[in-house]
């Protein structure tokens, strides 16, 4: 409605006093753009979001091969030991002095199939001795390879594979879910200011008109066509709107500090609003909205990795209350000589296969009582997970309700607004010539500004439902498209 508009912007160009400030004139989709750039809670979000890009990507990175370099450079020995002497058949101290350095170079890959890991390494070790029998060794190992894997133990490779894609999908969700939210906030503020607003203009449009009435009214009182209760009356009133109005400055302050706090503008910024129009006709189906939600909400998202990380804490709970084994096997090239190049030469195959085994034989019930509560918690977390799913299926179906009826209460609520406005404006023209008393004109002055509230909150309500649709779908029913789908985040 062009006239609010209007009547929104020139208000706030004197609702506050006349100091240095920076001007800025908003329209809702410039807040709402504003705040998903530059306020305090985006810059959250994007560092959630950042935070759950960098898991997956170590994630990404641990399927990946890894190349480990392992150095001891330099390590020096001087003590005493206790050594046995073959000639004299008893121990002795010697004195010993030595350095010691060592590399080994190792490329490891895991394997998410059979939770194993397969390794390709190779190494050099050199050691001198010095003192009374001084040697120098080499040792080397050209190359081996191994894998070594638990064999019927608790695979977590498996599991990674099934939860961190969804984690990382969930968190990209978060993001845009988020977004919307702060969206959501925005509209908040934003009305939040533009009632602010209108409770001003009304208060101040109140004053003056009571001063007018005031002033008719003292006229009135000589020819004896007021009683001197009603000219009280009027004075009582014109007290009653000095108050209103010094109260409604206040607020209007307030509103208009936290849209700026929000928007991370400076404090003292006059916000001038351009308030929207009657939205257009727009119809979503219940249906439509369920099936996006179940899509695109991140919540259900987190409910199925809710159950996952519950079934892999079952699957990790009762393998562990069986017996664990585990081999690692390799295969390679040793060899160890006085010089250098000759640590290479000729080299010695080299042959380790190491089987473990451990069995719990008596634990008194602490490996049976943690799988059974890791079984109870599974069917806890399904539960929860069912019933957290019908709750938000119940909000997606009521937002969508109220927003399929709003506009028709936006259009009745601009239509009241309207005819009360000629109302107020008739039966003041009546009160001044006589033909109305005060009760009438305090009744219809009162109507109006009951249509102004409900106008703007039926405006309000309509844009959040609008965009608390679009937060928990992730879809823009107005154009007909996924949010999800076009998610795009530059770092």
């Amino acid at each position: 409605m062009k006239k609010l508009g209007l009547i929104i912007l020139l208000g706030l160009s004197q609702a506050l006093p006349s100091v240095a400030q920076q001007q800025i004139t908003l329209d809702l989709k410039r807040t709402i753009a504003m705040a998903n750039d530059s306020s305090l809670e985006a810059f959250r979000t994007k560092n959630m979001y950042l935070a759950g890009y960098w898991e997956y990507r170590t994630y990404k990175a641990n399927r990946l091969p890894s190349l480990t370099l392992n150095m001891t450079p330099a390590q020096y020995n001087r003590d005493i030991t206790k050594r046995y002497d073959s000639e004299q058949d008893l121990d002795i101290y010697r004195s010993q002095q030595s350095f010691y350095a060592y590399g080994n170079l190792a490329i490891k890959q895991n394997f998410d199939l059979t939770g194993g890991t397969f390794y390709l390494d190779t190494e050099l070790g050199y050691m001198r001795s010095f003192g009374s029998n001084s040697y120098t060794q080499y040792t080397s190992v050209p190359i081996r390879v191994g894998y070594s894997q638990s064999l019927v133990g608790y695979n977590p490779f498996r599991w990674e594979r099934k939860i961190e894609p969804l984690k990382y999908e969930k968190v990209k969700k978060e993001y845009i879910y988020n977004a919307e939210q702060v969206s959501e906030q925005a509209t908040t503020y934003f009305f939040t200011l533009a009632m602010a607003q209108a409770e001003y203009d009304l208060a101040k449009e109140n004053v003056a008109s009571s001063d007018t009435l005031y002033r008719i009214g003292m006229q009135r009182l000589k020819i004896a066509s007021i009683s001197r209760a009603d000219l009280l009356t009027l004075k009582l009133d014109v007290v009653n709107a000095r108050n209103t109005l010094q109260n409604a400055e206040s607020s209007l302050k307030r509103a208009m500090f936290s849209l700026a706090s929000f928007l991370n503008l400076e404090k003292n910024t006059e916000i001038r609003l351009d308030l929207p129009s009657r939205p257009g006709e727009l119809v979503i189906p219940v249906d439509a909205a369920l099936d996006a939600a179940r899509s695109n909400n991140p919540n259900f998202l987190e409910l199925r990795q809710d159950v996952l990380e519950a079934e892999r804490n079952v699957d990790k709970t009762r393998k562990e209350s069986r017996f664990n084994a585990s081999i690692n096997a390799s295969i390679g090239f040793n060899q160890v000589a006085e010089k250098f190049g000759e640590a290479y030469n000729h080299p010695m195959q080299q042959e380790m296969v190491s089987v473990s085994i451990s069995i719990p034989l008596v634990d008194w019930g602490v490996r049976k009582g943690k799988y059974n509560m890791a079984r109870n918690n599974l069917n806890v977390v399904r539960t929860s997970s069912r019933q957290n799913e019908i709750s938000i299926e119940e909000e997606v179906i009521m937002t969508v309700s109220d927003f399929n009826v709003q506009q028709a209460l936006v259009t009745s609520a601009e239509e009241a607004l309207d005819l009360s406005i000629l109302a107020y404006n008739e039966t003041r023209q009546r009160f001044i010539i006589g033909k109305a008393d005060i009760s009438s004109l305090t009744l219809s002055l009162n109507r109006q500004q009951e249509a102004q509230r409900n106008y703007i909150s039926a405006l309000k309500n309509y844009w959040l439902n609008y965009y608390k649709i679009r937060k928990l779908t992730l879809h823009d029913f107005a154009s007909g498209f996924s949010l999800s789908d076009k998610f795009d985040y530059a770092r």
